[in-house]
């Protein structure tokens, strides 16, 4: 994998970390957690696809497709744990 493709991963994995956070609308802190929850689901969905050699939506050596579902389910568990701490 090279740098522009790494490069690539981040944005993608930062907008949607920041899109997330615009739609459930939170603060610097929810910010943070969408942004290393997004980045952390994203490369652990491009290393599940590498290792199980599954090809969804590559580009390049970035198999955006499993990356993007990593990332998703990511943030929509690290948003419903953050709820379930909040109403404690």
């Amino acid at each position: 994998m090279n740098i522009v493709t790494i490069l690539f991963g981040w944005i993608m994995a930062t907008l949607l970390g920041a899109l997330f956070h615009l739609w459930r609308d939170g603060g610097f802190w929810k910010l943070l957690l969408y942004l290393g929850l997004s980045w952390a689901g994203f490369w652990l969905g491009n290393w599940a696809a590498s290792a199980w050699g599954v090809k969804f939506l590559l580009v390049g050596g970035l198999n955006l497709g499993l990356a993007l579902i990593g990332s998703m389910i990511f943030l929509f568990v690290g948003h419903w744990i953050s709820q379930i701490g909040a109403a404690a």
